[in-house]
């Protein structure tokens, strides 16, 4: 079978290996169509914390069912999405229910490798069937569930005033579950197309172009008061700690993003807010299944948001390509 591997930063190839056979438990599935994530970015670039190389990387992943197991209730050719957090069942964690924040996850196309590949083995457990949704849409299922695991995190109301920083696909998705909550959303980002899209056809209320006067327009957008929930998700420690900047008090603060360096914040004001400081890793079942409904309820613009589509053979040089931020890529696909 053909695969996509990033060999090293900014190096990728397109190589042939075996197709990988199910262990006891597991599913082949053959992938159709793959999400580029902003992890997949990353890993090309060499920011990703958690990785080694080389990779073969890819967990935004839907297809069909090539081989199950007799037990199973899967049929070869199901249409499957999967969800891409192969947790231990056995840690802290996963007993608490946390799969998502488990100790010993193997996230596909991260810590192991993912279904930038016309075949991937999963246990059956995290192959979903998509139902009515179409196997292109259902490729950002796991993108869109990061989205709503964070706004879950942040508790979000109909009475809430929320900024969410950084327009990408990932601000994006928290902006969509944000609006079904019935909040007040602010997006900020230093791009006016994504700010632009972000209010026609998103939903958002406001746009913030993320300047040296963003403070002051904040002070002036609540009255002095700051917003109620902060949503980061720039994958960038600049803003990541800028964000504390716009805290009303009694604010929470939400951090999508992830990155090598640590972040600082001046502790007098954050004490004197009683504020409260969350990560979202991941995403759990429910939040899956939320973002399914939304699909379903036509609440996400999916054909909006999947703005570029390739195919996985010519990856080497698509990566490259929508790298670069005058691609105006916001969810791009590859066909497998």
């Amino acid at each position: 079978m053909k695969a996509l591997i990033c060999n090293e930063p900014g190096r990728l190839s397109v190589i042939e290996r075996p197709v990988p056979k199910p262990a006891e438990g597991e599913v082949l599935v053959r992938i159709r169509h793959v999400g580029i994530c902003g992890t997949d970015f990353h890993i090309y670039a060499g920011k990703h914390p958690f990785l080694e190389y080389p990779r073969v990387m890819g967990h935004e992943l839907s297809g069909t069912v090539e081989e199950a197991p007799a037990t199973s209730a899967f049929k070869a050719g199901d249409p499957v999405y999967i969800v891409p957090y192969l947790s231990c069942g056995a840690c802290h964690a996963c007993r608490k229910g946390l799969t998502n924040a488990c100790q010993n996850i193997q996230v596909l196309g991260v810590h192991c490798d993912g279904g930038m590949a016309e075949y991937v083995c999963v246990p059956e457990q995290n192959v979903i069937p998509t139902g009515d949704i179409a196997l292109a849409d259902a490729a950002m299922i796991e993108f869109l569930a990061i989205g709503a695991h964070g706004i879950k995190r942040g508790n979000i109301g109909s009475s809430d005033r929320v900024l969410i920083t950084g327009a990408g696909p990932i601000g994006m998705s928290a902006i969509i579950f944000a609006k079904a909550r019935g909040a007040e959303v602010t997006v900020m980002d230093t791009r006016s197309d994504r700010l632009a899209f972000a209010v026609e056809r998103l939903g958002a209320d406001a746009s913030l172009f993320a300047d040296e006067t963003a403070e002051a327009e904040v002070q002036k957008m609540t009255q002095g008061d700051g917003f109620d929930v902060v949503i980061d998700a720039t994958g960038n420690a600049i803003p990541m700690q800028r964000g504390f900047n716009f805290l009303a008090h009694g604010a929470r603060y939400v951090l999508l993003s992830v990155v090598r360096q640590d972040i600082t914040f001046s502790d007098p004001e954050f004490h004197k807010r009683e504020a409260t400081l969350f990560a979202s890793r991941n995403a759990q079942p429910d939040d899956f299944a939320e973002v399914v409904r939304q699909i379903q309820a036509a609440k996400v613009p999916t054909r909006a948001l999947n703005t570029h589509i390739g195919r996985l053979e010519d990856g080497v040089q698509l990566f490259e390509d929508w790298s670069r931020p005058e691609a105006g890529v916001i969810k791009a696909i590859l066909e497998v």
